[in-house]
């Protein structure tokens, strides 16, 4: 839960002050010295000093009821995350020449593919997949599509080749959400995500292209579109590239995909193994697939201190009030 205003939370203290308050004068009021002779009338005629525990169910009720009006000044929210069958994701698959590599068994190329061909199997059968990949340029393989088979036929196209445009890919990739969304007449309700994701594989930093990965993730960002990164490949993972003598490293690069994660509000993972690509996928086949909601409960928490307040006067007039 979240809090607009938590400042007016300091108006939580006057609850404890209350109770203090009502326990205090309670107490003072059994030590009022006794004017009346027959104590025996008396006993018939009044309560006994030691207060019933229904008596004090008034003042509970009224000290909940300052708690949630106190908490609603503060204008509270929640975030809520709901399930959406219909989503549309979009697979961006970094395939320049460094997914040759075979420090993923039995490469990293042909890892990959198996994970995500895993990963389209799993999501539920309204989902549209889309597939993006890029090198030296961008390019969209696949439009999204619920026809399972389609994808896979895809993802099976895909080859190491190039360099690592990773900034333009991403931004690619944002604009085929864009006019997936828009082909289908969806509208966005102010700043709320959009029933889609980009999974983002890529085993790399950038060395070509235009657009700068941070500014491709804020333009994601600002078209409520997460995006999940795998930093994929090991550290010492190298490989050799035609006409240039010798191995080159190949290293991923974990704090730029930790970047666009956290920018846009996605998850970042990392996979150095065949299984872990497996894992990542499997993982994120049961959170991409949903829509997050930023909503407002002020209302409910001043319809709730209405509610209890009322029922505090209603067991002040049934058990006796507790308060002075």
């Amino acid at each position: 839960m979240h809090f607009g205003s938590p400042w007016y939370l300091l108006s939580l203290l006057v609850v404890p002050l209350v109770v203090a308050f009502a326990v205090a004068e309670r107490r003072r009021r059994s030590h009022y010295p006794v004017a009346f002779t027959n104590l025996g009338v008396l006993a018939a005629v009044t309560p006994s000093a030691r207060t019933p525990q229904r008596a004090w169910v008034p003042l509970a009720l009224l000290v909940l009821a300052l708690a949630l009006a106190g908490s609603a000044l503060a204008h509270p929210s929640v975030d809520i995350t709901r399930k959406d069958s219909h989503a549309t994701i979009v697979l961006l698959v970094d395939v320049s020449g460094s997914m040759a590599a075979n420090d993923i068994k039995p490469d990293r190329i042909t890892a990959a593919v198996e994970a995500m061909q895993a990963f389209v199997g799993r999501l539920p059968k309204g989902t549209q997949v889309g597939l993006v990949e890029f090198s030296t340029e961008p390019a969209v393989v696949a439009p999204p599509t619920a026809n399972r088979e389609d994808i896979s036929n895809a993802l099976e196209l895909l080859g190491p080749s190039g360099a690592t445009a990773l900034g333009d890919g991403l931004g690619t990739a944002v604009q085929l959400v864009e006019s997936t969304l828009a082909g289908e007449g969806y509208r966005r309700k102010g700043s709320e995500d959009v029933p889609a994701a980009i999974v983002l594989l890529s085993d790399g930093a950038q060395n070509r292209g235009t657009l700068k990965p941070l500014t491709a993730a804020a333009r994601a960002k600002a078209a409520g579109i997460r995006v999940y990164t795998i930093a994929y490949g090991t550290p010492t993972g190298t490989v050799r590239f035609e006409g240039i003598p010798g191995v080159v490293p190949v290293p991923p690069d974990p704090a730029t995909m930790r970047a666009i994660a956290t920018a846009t509000g996605g998850q970042t993972f990392d996979a150095r193994t065949a299984g872990e690509a497996v894992d990542v996928y499997k993982q994120l086949g049961s959170t991409v697939a949903s829509t997050h909601e930023h909503r407002d409960v002020t209302s409910w928490f001043s319809f709730g201190a209405g509610l209890v307040l009322i029922s505090a006067v209603t067991a002040g007039l049934v058990f006796g009030p507790t308060l002075p």
